[in-house]
């Protein structure tokens, strides 16, 4: 049985929230943002800011990078390209299933 840590729920889990979302938005033209250039103008504090970035960095989903005294933060697409591996691979199982139910149920006498 894999780990949860090997699995796609910790890339969900981490993609399950609408602050963290926001953020990778914010991130998602391939450009490096600080803790405060994430932040402006939520209604969060850096704190909070943070610990999200941890929780995305926790997934992969960002790469943290330092920059003299900044600490920078950069989308990972390549982890988003993993989940949509997943989910495309989870859609064509269930279109195989609902196929073979479909075949079923019109082949009933």
């Amino acid at each position: 049985m894999p780990r949860v840590e090997d699995s796609p729920a910790r890339l969900f889990a981490a993609l399950g929230d609408a602050t963290r979302l926001g953020l990778i938005g914010r991130l998602s033209d391939g450009g490096e943002r600080s803790i405060v250039q994430l932040g402006d103008g939520l209604p969060i504090s850096r704190q909070a800011v943070a610990k999200h970035l941890d929780v995305l960095l926790g997934a992969g989903l960002v790469r943290r990078t330092k920059s003299g005294r900044e600490v920078l933060f950069t989308l990972q697409p390549q982890s988003l390209a993993e989940a949509r591996n997943w989910l495309d691979q989870v859609e064509s199982q269930w279109e195989g299933t609902l196929g073979r139910f479909k075949d079923f149920v019109e082949n009933q006498p």
